[in-house]
């Protein structure tokens, strides 16, 4: 078992023709994702690999039975993009491409509401399954397959926290970047009931970082777990008022602190890794107790 993605996830990827598109394409098809089809306006008919290219979502669709897309899209035209897929009803969009306004993702965000489709993203890395599925720009070298979950707002941290847990011989269930945005299409409460619910994953890391109010949030439910949270909040060393890289990672207000976040996920039960190394040994430990 696995979570969302896996064997037999039929992959689209729209934007496939662009720089991003075709690299990290090829980088999943070599991982072993079933990439059925690409989707550009205009490049209907043409290939790019073996992977057929269409004008539309809804015609790949229709012609290879794609149950998930990938956005490589430039922010401008992103958020039609993933409106396309959401209205070919696809279960799954991941959505790569950053700089999209606050101002799109909230009429996804209402788009989504009344619709079957969950999305991930947008400003991710995607999500990976070792050794079945990659959707995205996860390096899939630095994971293996094993008991943990992890779900992380910042990519290069799932990167290297993985990087670690296999080093230390502890592979991975599902791992999925939700990305940094003020508004996400998947959160940490969106979540973690999958990763309880997965009997593969035995425990779970969760990466966090200042600014919004998502691991807070997730507090509530971590409190409801059977298996134990190892988590991680990064920015702790940041003034007030300091914009890190993603555009919700921004304390405002008195909300959103690093302290704030630790004391919620602390009273919840969680097990808090005061620095990214931390994290195998806590996570063998919470296997253990």
């Amino acid at each position: 078992m696995s979570i969302i993605v896996d064997r037999n996830t039929r992959l689209l990827v729209t934007g496939i023709t662009g720089r991003e598109g075709r690299f990290h394409t090829g980088r999943m098809v070599e991982y072993g994702t079933q990439v059925v089809a690409g989707v550009t306006p205009g490049k209907g008919g043409t290939t790019v690999g073996d992977v057929p290219v269409f004008d539309t979502v809804a015609q790949a669709v229709q012609a290879t039975s794609a149950n998930a897309a990938c956005v490589f899209v430039p922010p401008a035209y992103a958020p039609d993009s993933v409106l396309e897929c959401i209205d070919a009803d696809l279960e799954l969009v991941v959505c790569i491409t950053d700089l999209i306004p606050v101002s799109d993702m909230v009429r996804i965000f209402r788009r989504l509401k009344s619709s079957h489709t969950r999305l991930i993203g947008p400003n991710c890395p995607g999500l990976i399954t070792p050794g079945e599925c990659s959707v995205g720009i996860i390096p899939g070298d630095v994971l293996s397959r094993g008991a943990i979950g992890m779900v992380s707002r910042s990519g290069t941290l799932t990167y290297e926290i993985a990087a670690a847990l296999s080093e230390a011989h502890m592979g991975q269930s599902t791992c999925i970047g939700i990305g940094g945005d003020p508004v996400i299409g998947s959160t940490f409460v969106d979540l973690l009931p999958l990763l309880e619910a997965d009997p593969e994953t035995e425990a779970v890391v969760m990466v966090g970082e200042i600014g919004g109010s998502d691991e807070e949030n997730a507090a509530d439910f971590i409190r409801t777990m059977k298996k134990p949270v190892i988590a991680f909040i990064s920015g702790r060393t940041a003034p007030p008022g300091k914009r890190m890289g993603h555009a919700g990672a921004i304390v405002s207000g008195g909300k959103g602190t690093a302290q704030g976040k630790v004391d919620a996920l602390l009273g919840a039960g969680a097990v808090i890794a005061d620095s990214t190394a931390d994290i195998p040994g806590l996570v063998r430990k919470a296997l253990h107790h």
